[in-house]
């Protein structure tokens, strides 16, 4: 009948499949969906119940989402246990949902730090909502710290010692002695300014240069050393925090000392340049009179060589004169006889 039923199967009618065929199919089904179940159990159960005890409102779907997208779901889930326990609020609230962890996460974002900073800033009554926070971690910045340092301010030595070569300040006051002083200003984050805000080294170079500032205004270093405070107070009133990622709490003058009277040193390499300057001068005028001098003495001889030219002329024009018959020269004889007359001219 088998063989009948094949036959009438292929060249006939379509035989209907036995029904040993669909039970075995249904066990098969069955089998896989059992071991399906049971590795889904065994992968996700554990975190799954953890969650489900902590009132994370975390499916097993989504698990298995995010171990598909390639998520750690172990750190969401933790992330959104922390955020439960800490009494942060119900999802609708503070936007802590599973999508939107998993988003921040794919994005490169650290969840654990981001959720740390939420707790902090809710503990010490600072607001901050998740997209702020999760924006400042994107940008680069550890929004855990700055919400501790929001908490707990910052002391920030000015200058910096690991980064400025010399370990203070150095300002000169109208007197021009040299002052040298280092600072320390004590800032908190301002988190509404973080995201595109200066950093600290922008805090310490503006501070740095109030500083100079204010000691170079007074009239003498004497001023300084009397109140130091009245440095703090100049530069508290520039507002040297705006635009930074902190607002500056107090600047204290933490050592100040005399240097070198730059002033005096400045004026007595001015007085030796100013006597070198003279001396070059004065070796300058000596040897213009030394040349004129050379001069007024070649110009003597060329003219007494000049006079001995004319008169070396006199005999020559003498002699032309007697060979041409312009002077008669008469006999001397003795006196009265007429024959003394001096020679003249025919």
């Amino acid at each position: 009948m088998a063989f009948q039923d094949m036959a009438v199967g292929l060249f006939g009618q379509p035989a209907a499949p036995p029904a040993n065929v669909w039970w075995l199919v249904g066990v098969v089904v069955l089998v896989i969906l059992a071991a399906l179940v049971v590795i889904i159990v065994l992968r996700y159960w554990n975190i799954w119940f953890q969650a489900y005890m902590s009132n994370a409102n975390v499916s097993l779907w989504s698990l298995i989402g995010m171990d598909l997208r390639q998520v750690d779901a172990r750190t969401i889930v933790q992330a959104k246990i922390m955020a439960v326990q800490a009494g942060l609020g119900p999802e609708r609230q503070t936007g802590i949902t599973t999508r939107r962890l998993e988003a921040h996460y794919l994005a490169g974002g650290d969840v654990r730090k981001v959720i740390q900073a939420l707790i902090a800033a809710h503990r010490a009554d600072i607001d901050l909502d998740f997209d702020r926070a999760a924006a400042i971690d994107l940008a680069g910045r550890d929004v855990r710290e700055a919400v501790q340092t929001s908490v707990n301010p910052k002391v920030i030595d000015c200058p910096d010692p690991h980064k400025s070569p010399r370990p203070y300040l150095s300002a000169i006051a109208r007197n021009g002695v040299e002052l040298r002083v280092r600072a320390r200003v004590t800032v908190r984050t301002n988190l509404e300014r973080l995201i595109g805000g200066a950093t600290e080294e922008t805090i310490i170079a503006r501070v740095g240069e109030g500083i100079i500032t204010a000691i170079g205004s007074s009239d003498t270093h004497l001023e300084v050393l009397e109140n130091p405070d009245r440095i703090s107070k100049a530069v508290l009133e520039r507002g040297l925090d705006a635009q930074t990622a902190f607002e500056i709490v107090s600047i204290d003058i933490a050592d100040i000392d005399v240097g070198e009277n730059i002033g005096a040193r400045l004026q007595a390499e001015q007085a030796e340049a100013d006597t070198r300057v003279a001396r070059a001068k004065a070796e300058e005028r000596r040897a213009m009179a030394m040349a004129r001098e050379q001069e007024m003495k070649a110009a003597v001889a060329q003219n007494r060589a000049m006079v001995m030219l004319a008169e070396a002329e006199v005999p020559k024009a003498m002699a032309a004169a007697f060979r041409a018959g312009l002077l008669e020269q008469k006999r001397f004889g003795p006196p009265g006889d007429g024959q003394n007359a001096p020679i003249s001219a025919s």
